[in-house]
């Protein structure tokens, strides 16, 4: 039985060209890039080659680049590089969005702790932010705003410029969760006001455990962890120049071909739609103007997600009903219930995600499997 990966806002496949990029680079570049000698110097070399590459990509500059762990670790150090400038300005109010993902919803509680009001701003019925809204909850004490830039169950895009623009009017400080982004449309942080960012290699064809934290030049960043002075002395350890070198790769040759694989994605979402439009009950969740092709959240009526996702499982097809982070959860998706739907409705819903290396036969094959399993259950 064949394959059809349909979950490509969970993880992507490494591609070829990272995948050589990382394996010459464990052959021929393995020294530490802290030594002096000249295998530490080449590899140091290297290491900065890929962190200009990736800044590049973004419209920062090299010395912004922070490299971590991955996304979560990013968010992480963000959220706590903020508190530690609204502490330093005597502002203790954060807003972030309530469809957030968890790696920084879940900061709220040690905000609070910490002395910060944490504001959680509601998404409207299509998960996007509102910028009327989101003015109306800027206080004089706001020193940081929290908002995705794309979200990663349902697709939608939030109004990141205005957003950064009315952050940077008022000078507090805007950090948008740039995973499900990075890779899949434009991104320029000086253009978009954007203070810092998170991204993670694994999203768009690099490898997993390494990801990217941009802070602008003028934010002292706080330390999550102490040890030695790499990068800058703010996230100390031996770099792992292998995966930072594969993911340079990737993000490059991503965003090179970021125009033609939209329109390739826009093209498969459209086809898989028509493909479903005489599904009685189906209803699409997200913005149908604002949002990343690639990512279709569908939901039900009467259906099981989580039964529609293993038939479809058994059947040699891999979807989600959510985000990959909080699967052991049995609680409904909180970006759908923030998004206004009650808990059956959300747990009616399934997440396809695509990418360019899908097919049209593929999704014809989804679209056929997906119609059969939804008769059955019902």
């Amino acid at each position: 039985m064949g394959r059809i990966y349909a979950d490509y806002a969970s993880t992507t496949p490494i591609t070829e060209h990272a995948l050589m990029e990382m394996t010459r680079c464990m052959k021929d570049y393995y020294g530490n890039p802290s030594s002096v000698h000249i295998c530490g110097r080449e590899a140091a070399r290297i290491l900065e080659d890929a962190r200009e590459r990736i800044a590049n990509c973004i419209g920062a500059s090299s010395s912004e680049i922070y490299f971590t762990s991955g996304g979560t670790e990013a968010d992480n150090q963000a959220i706590l590089t903020g508190t530690a400038y609204g502490k330093r300005n005597g502002k203790r109010h954060i807003i972030i969005s309530n469809a957030e993902h968890h790696a920084v919803l879940n900061c709220a509680p040690m905000l609070e702790k910490e002395g910060f009001e944490v504001t959680l701003l509601p998404v409207d019925r299509t998960g996007r932010m509102s910028v009327p809204k989101l003015k109306e909850a800027i206080r004089e004490d706001t020193c940081m705003v929290c908002a995705m830039s794309v979200n990663n169950e349902v697709g939608t895009m939030a109004p990141i410029t205005e957003i950064g623009h009315i952050c940077k009017e008022r000078g507090i400080l805007f950090f948008s969760d740039g995973v499900a982004a990075a890779g899949h449309i434009d991104i320029d942080v000086k253009e978009q006001g954007i203070s810092m960012l998170s991204l993670s290699g694994h999203k768009f064809g690099g490898p997993r455990g390494i990801g990217v934290l941009y802070a602008d030049a003028k934010i002292p960043v706080a330390n999550l962890m102490y040890g030695g002075s790499q990068e800058r002395s703010k996230r100390p350890g031996t770099q792992n120049v292998p995966g930072i070198v594969a993911m340079a790769a990737a993000l490059s040759d991503s965003t090179s071909n970021l125009d033609r694989n939209i329109q390739k994605v826009e093209k498969l979402r459209k086809r898989l739609l028509e493909n479903l439009r005489e599904v009685e009950g189906m209803w699409i969740n997200g913005d149908p103007e604002h949002n990343y092709p690639g990512i279709i959240n569908l939901g039900f009526e009467g259906v099981s997600g989580e039964a529609l996702m293993l038939l479809l499982d058994l059947g040699g097809i891999c979807v989600s009903t959510g985000a990959a982070c909080n699967t052991e959860s049995v609680e409904p998706s909180h970006v759908l219930t923030a998004m206004g739907l009650d808990a059956d409705r959300a747990r009616s819903c399934i997440r396809i995600s695509l990418s360019g290396d899908n097919t049209e036969d593929e999704i014809d094959t989804i679209s056929e499997a997906i119609i059969t399993a939804v008769d059955k259950i019902r």
